[in-house]
């Protein structure tokens, strides 16, 4: 496995200098802007309006009936009527993408010790379902291979669903090519999703497959949404209620731009009103099924 290095600041903060210059020329030329409007409605089966409901994506799968990231709560979610279904993506020390949540094993298995520190077999001995019910016992923690695999049976079985895939923390463009050869041999490029909250990874994924489509994950909006989405090709940002409520105009300046807005993780009905009040493209949430079933009635008033 490639060792995660702390990225040069003087050659970030140049590449970014760059990269906004060309986002200004392809602004001023009439480029740079085709591309995201098409790649955002696409893949959310077009932008909302306040009042329209927007996809589902099932949290760590359907994690209200399965443990969290395991393949019972991830095929759950698959078969379940939401459109998306959300995990995250670890490496183990052998260099094998697998899903799990936390950098250490504790909370959800019953090993101990951070996720980088245990080759994949090791990892995959670890029981990961015993915490959630006596039901789960020996449910073991999936590889992302195990996952494209569900996600391209789907597909070719007529009910295509999507994957939000979020990656942990920062990734080498070696590390990401790991991801990014998966998705590839596995032939789910137009079905997936990769977001991060660190944007020199999102930068990483672009440079090593700019076909794949990333979103940005972000705890508060930056002054100017749409520039930082386009600094860093972005089709989407992923942030929490209260920074759209704070700016609730920013989900028409997204759309206007032909960019998505997704929320995370939103698990009420009052949560969920507001929401869809102000027309945002996606919910992530713990509780899929139960979104489903209240957009369904709430959009029929």
């Amino acid at each position: 496995m490639v060792t995660a290095q702390r990225p040069n600041l003087r050659t970030a903060r140049r590449a970014v200098l760059v990269s906004a210059l060309l986002v200004g020329l392809a602004g001023g030329m009439g480029l740079g802007q085709a591309a995201g409007p098409v790649a955002a409605s696409g893949l959310f089966g077009g932008l909302r309006e306040p009042g329209q409901a927007g996809f589902i994506a099932g949290h760590r799968g359907d994690r209200s009936v399965a443990p969290e990231n395991t393949m019972p709560a991830l095929q759950a979610a698959l078969d379940g009527p939401m459109g998306f279904v959300e995990t995250d993506i670890q490496l183990s020390k052998d260099g094998v993408p697998v899903l799990m949540h936390d950098a250490f094993l504790d909370r959800t298995t019953n090993g101990t010790g951070r996720v980088s520190d245990f080759t994949v077999k090791q990892l995959q001995k670890l029981d990961a379902g015993a915490w959630f019910s006596p039901e789960f016992v020996r449910t073991r923690i999936p590889t992302l291979e195990t996952l494209l695999v569900a996600l391209k049976a789907k597909s070719d079985s007529g009910e295509p669903k999507k994957a939000l895939l979020e990656l942990k923390g920062f990734w080498t463009t070696d590390e990401v090519r790991i991801v990014t050869d998966l998705i590839g041999v596995a032939g789910v490029g137009s079905l997936v999703i990769l977001s991060s909250f660190d944007t020199s990874t999102i930068d990483h994924v672009t440079q090593v497959d700019s076909s794949l489509p990333v979103a940005i994950i972000t705890s508060s909006l930056p002054r100017d949404p749409v520039a930082f989405a386009r600094l860093y090709g972005a089709v989407a940002l992923i942030t929490n209620q209260s920074a759209v409520e704070q700016d609730q105009w920013v989900v028409d300046r997204m759309h206007r731009a032909g960019l998505g807005l997704v929320l995370y993780t939103l698990n009420s009905k009052a949560a969920w009103k507001s929401a869809l009040a102000l027309g945002v493209d996606g919910i992530i949430t713990d509780r899929p099924n139960r979104l489903d079933h209240w957009l369904g009635s709430a959009t029929e008033k």
